[in-house]
Formats: C-alpha cells, sequence, structure tokens
C-alpha cells in the first residue's frame, strides 16, 4: 500500500503510527501541545523515534468528551498538518469522522484518513470525500451502545456494513485498513475479548491496525494512571503483531518500536 510518498508491505511488517492529538481534552496527552511549534517538534521527535505515520486527531473521541465543529477542528488541525509537512515527508493521517474537516485536510496535503465512525456518521458523505481524494482510510467499528448478541459476530457484521458504505462510494480495496475499535462501544470485558481474538478479524483479508495505546482496558486491567501504561500497551502490540496487524497506533513510538524491532528479530532468527 502507498500512502503518501512512501510504500508499506503489510504482509510482513507492522508499521507504527504516533497520535499527536492537538486537543484540551483528549484523556492520555490533552492539552500537551498548546501552539504549532510545539505540535510540530513532537511530531518530529516520533519520527526520529521509528513512527511511519503520524496521526494528528483535533477533536478528542474520550468517553464524555465534548463535540467541537468542522471549523474549530480545522483550526487545530490544518496549520499543523501544513508546517509538518514543510519539515518532512513522513505520511501524515486525519484523525476525523467529519467529512468537512477531511476535505480540507486532504487539500492541504494529509495522506489518510483515520475515520472512528467507519463512513457510518453522515450518511456517506465522507466516503465520497475518500474515494473521490483516492486515498486510504481506516475504518474503525465503533456503535452507540455497547449491546451485542454475539461480539465477535456482530462486530463483523457492522464492519462489513461499513465496506459496504465504502464499496457504494468507490472506495478501492487496496486503500482501506480496518480498525477493530479497543475502546469504542465497547465494555472492558468486550475489549478483553477483542485483544484474546485479534485473528479473528483477519478474516476480512484487509490490513489492520490496532489502537490500544494507554487506553482504559489497560488502566482496568493494572489498576494504573494513563501515564503508567506503556507496558500493558507493549503487550498490546506485540499481541497485534504477532496477529498479523499491519499497523499499530501508539502514543510512546519508541518503547513500541523496540518491541516491534526485538519480536521481528526473534520470528526472522
Amino acid at each position: 500500500m502507498k500512502i503518501g510518498s512512501h510504500e508499506f508491505d503489510l504482509k510482513n511488517n507492522t508499521y507504527v503510527m504516533g497520535i499527536l492529538n492537538i486537543t484540551p481534552d483528549s484523556f492520555s496527552d490533552g492539552g500537551s501541545y498548546p501552539d504549532v511549534g510545539a505540535a510540530v517538534k513532537r511530531a518530529l521527535i516520533m519520527v526520529d523515534e521509528g513512527a511511519d505515520i503520524i496521526d494528528i486527531g483535533g477533536e478528542s473521541t474520550r468517553p464524555g468528551h465534548v463535540p467541537v465543529s468542522a471549523d474549530e477542528e480545522m483550526s487545530r488541525i490544518v496549520p499543523i498538518l501544513e508546517e509538518l509537512k514543510k519539515e518532512s515527508d513522513i505520511p501524515v493521517s486525519i484523525d476525523t469522522y467529519k467529512a468537512a474537516t477531511a476535505k480540507e485536510a486532504l487539500d492541504k496535503g494529509a495522506d489518510l484518513i483515520n475515520d472512528i465512525w467507519g463512513l457510518r456518521y453522515d450518511n456517506g458523505e465522507m466516503a465520497g470525500v475518500i474515494a473521490e481524494a483516492g486515498v486510504p482510510c481506516i475504518l474503525m467499528h465503533n456503535r452507540n451502545e455497547a449491546v451485542y448478541n454475539n461480539l465477535l459476530k456482530d462486530m463483523l457484521t457492522d464492519i462489513n456494513q461499513t465496506l459496504s458504505v465504502a464499496k457504494a462510494a468507490g472506495i478501492k480495496d487496496d486503500k482501506i485498513i480496518l480498525d477493530p475499535g479497543i475502546g469504542f462501544g465497547k465494555t472492558y470485558e468486550d475489549n478483553i475479548t477483542v485483544l484474546n481474538n485479534l485473528s479473528y478479524f483477519c478474516e476480512t483479508e484487509y490490513p489492520l491496525l490496532l489502537g490500544a495505546s494507554r487506553k482504559s482496558v489497560i488502566g482496568n486491567a493494572l489498576g494504573l494512571p494513563t501515564d503508567k501504561r506503556v507496558e500493558g500497551t507493549i503487550v498490546t502490540t506485540v499481541l497485534a503483531s504477532q496477529a498479523g496487524y499491519s499497523f499499530v497506533r501508539v502514543h510512546d513510538v519508541v518503547q513500541n518500536k523496540r518491541a516491534l524491532d526485538m519480536l521481528k528479530a526473534i520470528k526472522q532468527y
């Protein structure tokens, strides 16, 4: 898969996506980057640490978050995107479920759209934007309520509905990455079940991304605050790689990159 100017070998590698939240209220790093310079500096540090993609988000999606308008989201994201593109050719993903934000970011040079609602938020408008731009997209599983008859089968049904929207809009199969959505529309027990069954979603035959970094499932399991969840995150990263996932989305790039490098060294021996 080509993302921006970079080629990704999705069958033989697990790539690291570094998280850059430009929000005052994100659950882990809200308010950490108060201006464009600080945000770009953090992005470049993650590049030096081994990030393969930078994912910029302008609205917190933690439980109980306050939604922001597309205009506010764009005002947070676009200046950083433009500055980062001047400094690096790193592929840049935009974490948004708003079609207007996605279109503006793509016009300003974004390479990938990461949609936490899997094209199901706006009756296909986002799908149309992505299809027109011809860029890759990450389509995450999500639900308004964590109510399931059979968790894994119901998730797969939801994912197939997302894929139907994508195909109807003209998004090509080779532009799609799927994310099982740890922490979204799921209880603690649901999240543990998904982590125990990561390979289940490989039957979709699409590349997969896991985004479990510092999330509450780790905090609840270990009884730790967000800034003490690095080791727990690394475990999920290794599980994802062993299950065949092509990407992990993380806050702590260097630690997760080293874990993946060690796992690869063991496998290649």
